[in-house]
């Protein structure tokens, strides 16, 4: 029996389940309160914010044979290791544990490429935080003898989450700055590479999760409006523009992020190869 516990049901955690729960025959999910944990459908829901873990999660865990974990890491750590910890390091069946991290915990680099190999020297508190609690997972895997692969991934768009939605909503925006890209990832390709994961989970530990094509975020917000048939906001200079400490701190950092262990060694084949395929797609 394949039970999948999916620990921090958000956005990538729900479309997941959506194209690959039906792969397990029980799937178990938690969001941080009970009013998040009602609109989760198709699951076995539970409420869990990082403190212990209740009786009915506790139990879910005991059976699990595959475990997501979500949740990020707050200013103690990772909760999930926190609250749930003790009763997954009891679990007789667990056989995989995903972890979804990000490229964040790579340093700028000025647009130069990194991948698996490159150190992570995170710029940011987020970052370090992240660093730490991959190692806390790879260890806790080492220790039980179970495999742990380690998701960094791009920056997330899919159906409700794009430029598409920005533009008609008035918040879209066309920052330029000499040089900047960012990497980008389709929560359909995400959702590919943990299905992937979990049937070569000896590939990794770690693996990068973005699709080809690292772009200026200016050209996205451009061909976005071009496919709806409006015209783009006005280009505004990153040095004058007006923005709250966290969305100016995302443009700190210029990389651009390799995949070929995910196409080489997952085999996963981008449905969304660049963002050009993946906006056309929700356009349609």
């Amino acid at each position: 029996m394949r039970r999948l516990v999916v620990i921090g049901c958000g956005y990538t955690g729900r479309r997941f389940v959506e194209l690959h729960g039906a792969e397990f025959d029980a799937v178990d999910a938690t969001a941080r309160s009970a009013d998040a944990a009602a609109k989760l459908e198709g699951v076995t829901r539970h409420v869990f914010d990082g403190g212990p873990a209740d009786d009915g999660l506790a139990a879910a865990i005991a059976e699990a044979t595959h475990v997501l974990v979500s949740a990020p890491p707050d200013d103690r750590g990772d909760p999930t290791l926190r609250g749930a910890g003790a009763a997954l390091a009891q679990a007789n069946n667990l056989a995989w544990i995903g972890y979804l991290s990000t490229i964040g915990v790579y340093a700028d680099t000025g647009g130069a490429w990194v991948d698996e190999t490159t150190l992570p020297e995170a710029d940011s508190e987020r970052g370090r935080r992240r660093i730490e609690v991959e190692r806390d997972w790879l260890a806790f895997g080492a220790d039980k003898g179970v495999a742990v692969q380690v998701f960094r991934l791009a920056g997330i768009y899919g159906p409700g989450r794009n430029q598409i939605e920005n533009l008609k909503g008035g918040t879209a925006k066309r920052l330029v700055k000499s040089g900047q890209v960012f990497n980008r990832i389709h929560v359909d390709d995400i959702a590919a590479a943990i299905a992937a994961g979990i049937e070569r989970s000896g590939v990794g530990p770690i693996v990068n999760v973005a699709d080809d094509e690292p772009a200026p975020p200016q050209d996205v917000v451009t061909y976005a409006a071009g496919l709806i048939g409006v015209e783009p906001p006005p280009e505004v200079a990153f040095e004058t523009a007006e923005l709250t400490p966290m969305a100016r701190s995302f443009y700190s950092s210029n990389k651009r992020v390799r995949n070929r262990l995910l196409r080489e060694g997952l085999g996963v084949r981008l449905a969304y190869p660049t963002y050009r395929e993946g906006i056309a797609a929700l356009v349609r």
